[in-house]
């Protein structure tokens, strides 16, 4: 399994490339969503509103994350209607434990690979499934990302892979 060492960063919340660095991936979330709801199922399928939160995240630190997990579904919701407010709960817990996850991961290891990236995916959507069932969805409908969404948890590991190995090495 490829592993690569490259420059991840822990940005402050008094820096300001902090909220230009979120901006451009709540952008991404708000985004790579439309495309996927242009498609039957595509956001339950293809998870596209973790897509960039995972990747700020992992890359720039913790807090890129947490604005990104928190505002993105937020802005989503506001302006588009989905996710549902119904569904938000949900989302937000599984995005904001994913910003924790991928940052304390990023900062402990200080390098990024498949394996890795699997870890914080499988790590945030166990503990999310576990959450959103504590919050009163059925079981059934709490393994929702795992009975239908695996698109998108691969999509996340080797896509995220990608983009900060190679479109983000700097």
């Amino acid at each position: 399994m490829q592993t690569s060492t490259i420059k991840l960063y822990s940005l402050e919340y008094g820096n300001s490339k902090t909220y230009l660095v979120a901006s451009l991936f709540i952008l991404g979330n708000i985004l790579l969503p439309q495309i996927c709801h242009l498609f039957p199922m595509g956001g339950v399928r293809w998870l596209p509103i973790y897509f960039f939160t995972l990747i700020g995240a992992y890359k720039y630190g913790w807090r890129v994350g947490l604005l990104t997990a928190i505002m993105s579904p937020l802005v989503n919701s506001a302006f588009f209607g989905m996710p549902a407010v119904a569904a938000l709960p949900a989302i937000m817990l599984k995005s904001t434990l994913l910003a924790g996850i991928a940052g304390y991961v990023a900062a402990r290891f200080n390098k990024v690979s498949m394996l890795l990236l699997a870890a914080v995916v499988l790590a945030y959507q166990l503990a999310g499934t576990l959450g959103e069932w504590l919050m009163g969805a059925t079981i059934y409908n709490a393994f929702q990302d795992f009975r239908i969404g695996i698109p998108g948890i691969l999509t996340q590991i080797l896509g995220g892979w990608a983009v900060i190995n190679f479109l983000l090495k700097k």
